[in-house]
C-alpha cells in the first residue's frame, strides 16, 4: 500500500466524518425542532443508526455508481486526492454559513473536475453523472410528493368514524405486503413465501431493508387509528414518541446512502493501486470503516444546518415531522436500490416543504427555499473547478 494511497484513505474517512456532521441537521431537524429530544440526544440517536444501516444495505450499488463516474483510464490516486480536498473544502465552508448542501454532489463535483483536469471532458462517464444531476432536483420532489400524501393521510385517519380507519388500514396493509413480497435487488423478481421468510432474509441480508420499512409504514396505519380518537393534546404526546422511530429509519437511509459514497471512493482508490481486482472486491473493513466515521461525524452535530431545516422552511409540528421523517426514508430507500447517489440534504428538505404545503403554500418560506435550491445547483460545478484547480497543484508535486 503506498504512502499516497494511505493520505486518500485518511482523507476520504475525513470527509465521511465531516459528512456526518454536516448533514447531522439532515437527520435530527424536525425531531429537534418539535422537542421530542435534545440536541444532544438526538445526535447521538442519529449516530446510531447511522450505523445500523452498515447491517442493513449489502448491495453497495450506489458506492459503484461513484466509483464509475470517471472513465478507469482517466483514476489516478492524485485525480482522487484532488477531489477529495476540494470536497472537503466546499463540505466546510458551507457547514460554516449554515447552508444544507449535498456532500454527495459535492463530492460528485470533486472527483469529475480532477479528472477533467486530467484527462479532458471525455474523462467522465455521462450516465452516472446525468443521473445524479436530474436527481437534484427529482429528490426534493420525489420527497415533497411522499410528505405531502402521507400528511393528507394522516389528516384523513384522524377524521372520526371508522371508515377512514379501515380505509387506511386496508391500504397500508396492501402496501406493506407489496414491499415485503416483491421488492428486492431485482425488481423485476417476485419473490415467494419461502424467499421473503424473515430468518432467511436476515441470514442471506436480502430485503431487510423493505421489511423494515414495510413494518414502520404498516405501523404507523395502526397508529394513527388508534390517536384518531385521542384530543390534539394526547395525539401529539403519542406522536413525539413515534417520531423516535420515523427518525431512526430516516437515519438508516442517509448513513446507507451517505456512507456508500466515500466506499466508492476509497474502492476506486484501492483498484487504482492495484490493491483489489475489481470494484466487487471491496474488503470488508471499507465500508465498516465508513459507516464508522459518518456515524462518528453525526455525533459532532451540526446546529447552524439544524436551525436552518428545523425552523426557518417551514413550523414543524411531531405529527408533521414523521410524516417528513417516513417520506424521507421511503424516497432514499427507493434511490438506493435503484443506486442512483441522492442528497439527503435535498430530499428533507422537500419532504419539510410538503407537510408545510399541507396548511397553505405561504406556510413554506419559499424565498429560503429558492435560495437553498441555488445552493444546490452550484454544488457541483464550484466543487469541479475547486477540484480542477486543486489538481493543477497536487499535479506540480505528485506525478
Amino acid at each position: 500500500m503506498s504512502v499516497l494511497l494511505i493520505v486518500i484513505i485518511i482523507l476520504a474517512l475525513g470527509f465521511d466524518y465531516i459528512n456526518g456532521f454536516h448533514d447531522a441537521a439532515n437527520s435530527i431537524a424536525t425531531i429537534v425542532s418539535t422537542k421530542v429530544l435534545t440536541p444532544l440526544q438526538a445526535v447521538i440517536w442519529a449516530a446510531i443508526f447511522n450505523f445500523v444501516a452498515f447491517f442493513i444495505f449489502k448491495d453497495h450499488g450506489v458506492a459503484n455508481t461513484i466509483a464509475k463516474t470517471v472513465q478507469d483510464s482517466a483514476i489516478t490516486l492524485p485525480v482522487i486526492m484532488s477531489g477529495l480536498i476540494a470536497a472537503i473544502i466546499w463540505n466546510l465552508i458551507t457547514w460554516w454559513f449554515g447552508i444544507p448542501s449535498s456532500s454527495s454532489h459535492t463530492l460528485i463535483g470533486g472527483f469529475a473536475g480532477a479528472a477533467i483536469a486530467h484527462a479532458g471532458f471525455g474523462a467522465v462517464n455521462s450516465e452516472p453523472i446525468i443521473k445524479t444531476v436530474s436527481f437534484i432536483f427529482l429528490a426534493p420532489f420525489i420527497g415533497m410528493i411522499m410528505a405531502f400524501i402521507i400528511s393528507l393521510w394522516f389528516i384523513y385517519s384522524f377524521r372520526k368514524g371508522p371508515w377512514p380507519k379501515i380505509v387506511s388500514l386496508v391500504i397500508m396493509t396492501l402496501l406493506s405486503v407489496f414491499l415485503y413480497y416483491t421488492i428486492d435487488t431485482d425488481p423485476t423478481k417476485l419473490k415467494n413465501l419461502y424467499e421473503s421468510h424473515i430468518l432467511n432474509v436476515i441470514l442471506e441480508g436480502k430485503n431487510l431493508k423493505w421489511i423494515l420499512l414495510a413494518t414502520v409504514l404498516f405501523a404507523i396505519c395502526i397508529f394513527t387509528m388508534i390517536l384518531g380518537s385521542l384530543n390534539t393534546a394526547k395525539a401529539n404526546v403519542y406522536l413525539k414518541k413515534f417520531q423516535l422511530i420515523s427518525s431512526a429509519i430516516f437515519s438508516i437511509g442517509h448513513g446507507g446512502n451517505d456512507a456508500q459514497k466515500v466506499m466508492g471512493i476509497i474502492s476506486a482508490a484501492l483498484l487504482c493501486d492495484h490493491m483489489i481486482p475489481s470494484l466487487s472486491a471491496m474488503p470488508v473493513w471499507v465500508p465498516l470503516a465508513c459507516y464508522t466515521a459518518i456515524s462518528v461525524g453525526t455525533l459532532s452535530g451540526g446546529m447552524k444546518i439544524i436551525k436552518t431545516m428545523g425552523t426557518r422552511i417551514t413550523k414543524v409540528t411531531p405529527f408533521e415531522g414523521v410524516a417528513a421523517e417516513t417520506a424521507g426514508a421511503i424516497t432514499l430507500f427507493l434511490t438506493e436500490n435503484l443506486k442512483i447517489p441522492v442528497s439527503t440534504t435535498h430530499t428533507i428538505t422537500g419532504a419539510i416543504i410538503g407537510v408545510g404545503a399541507t396548511k397553505r403554500l405561504s406556510a413554506v418560506r419559499w424565498g429560503l427555499t429558492i435560495n437553498l435550491m441555488w445552493a444546490w445547483i452550484i454544488t457541483i460545478p464550484i466543487s469541479a473547478l475547486m477540484a480542477a484547480i486543486i489538481f493543477a497543484i497536487v499535479n506540480l508535486f505528485v506525478k
